[in-house]
């Protein structure tokens, strides 16, 4: 079998531990963060995300910065 190079990525949106409370995660208070989102990276991007303090959050803030900026795009 011939890899691609390809790895997968699993970035959660649901909070773990159902004590926690959202605004210990960085977002809006009134975003619930309920929904999750998978995709596949290569392994590389894969390993860098990993690395982060916070890698679901670096996540969430390189999506948002992203949907932000292709609205302001004409």
């Amino acid at each position: 079998m011939v890899s691609s190079g390809l790895s997968y990525i699993h970035v959660s949106t649901q909070m773990s531990n159902r004590k926690g409370k959202p605004e210990n995660f960085g977002n809006q208070p009134s975003k619930e963060l309920s929904d999750q989102l998978s995709f596949r990276v290569t392994k590389e991007m894969k390993e860098e995300v990993k690395s982060k303090d916070d890698p679901p959050e670096f996540c969430r803030r390189a999506i948002q910065e992203a949907l932000d900026k292709d609205k302001k795009a004409p």
